[in-house]
């Protein structure tokens, strides 16, 4: 993962607050996931700041977790040392929005708007895009716009995106399950490759989680690639 791909991916998903524990960057997310409530490696770190980064974590009422590239070995051997466990493995990828623009979008199947409609609110909160997610989008400063899908003549899904550099970042996508599996959520997203290609963008990213097989198939048929991947750490309960 390049610089540019891996500062989109936070800047376009931000914490509320952000503290330093050594080499580690604590986030504060406030009830919204793991994404926003886990401790990063941000420089050189040694042994000693894994526990202050669990103070932060507790100051925080958060439970102490870390997000972990795959390629980070030392960090993945230090923690599962200290007790730590991986959950929800995680794929980042890409693609050109070029690639992604090649084709027409069906009339009224999709729109780019800011700020997001109610029913899109809807949308997210029928899945797992609870409003304390959908804070994160409205603390991001940077360009961004939310997507709504249609099928059958109504409203039938949501998603945010948000640019960074040449790098526009989906995140969000929730299809409600009745419309699943219909081509959807690939129409939603040329949508955002379109509205990031107005932008200014280049490509668009993702995480999706290894367990999604299905939204893995619709991103790989769209020509994502993969091109990192990573996991939390946290102790068993």
């Amino acid at each position: 993962m390049d610089a540019l791909l891996a500062r989109a991916f936070e800047e376009t998903w931000p914490a509320a607050e952000y503290a330093d524990a050594g080499g580690f960057r604590v986030g504060r997310g406030f009830g919204a996931g793991g994404r926003v409530s886990s401790a990063r490696a941000a420089g050189a770190w040694v042994p000693d700041d894994i526990p202050a980064a669990e103070a932060v974590h507790r100051a925080w009422n958060q439970q102490p977790m870390f997000r972990v590239l795959d390629t980070d070995r030392a960090l993945i051997d230090a923690l599962t040392a200290a007790g730590y466990r991986a959950e929800t493995p995680t794929a980042i990828m890409q693609a050109q929005v070029a690639a992604l623009t090649d084709q027409a979008i069906p009339y009224l199947t999709t729109f780019a708007v800011w700020p997001p409609l109610a029913i899109q609110r809807d949308l997210w909160s029928a899945g797992n895009i609870v409003p304390s997610r959908q804070a994160v989008m409205d603390r991001v400063t940077g360009p961004k716009t939310a997507i709504l899908g249609r099928i059958d003549d109504r409203a039938a899904g949501a998603a945010f995106a948000a640019i960074h550099a040449d790098v526009a970042m989906v995140h969000a996508v929730e299809v409600l399950p009745p419309f699943r599996r219909r081509g959807l959520a690939g129409w939603m997203m040329r949508q955002a490759a379109f509205w990031a290609g107005d932008g200014g963008a280049t490509r668009v990213g993702l995480a999706v989680s290894r367990a999604n097989a299905g939204a893995r198939a619709t991103w790989d048929r769209l020509g994502f690639s993969e091109v990192a991947g990573y996991a939390y750490y946290a102790k068993p309960s």
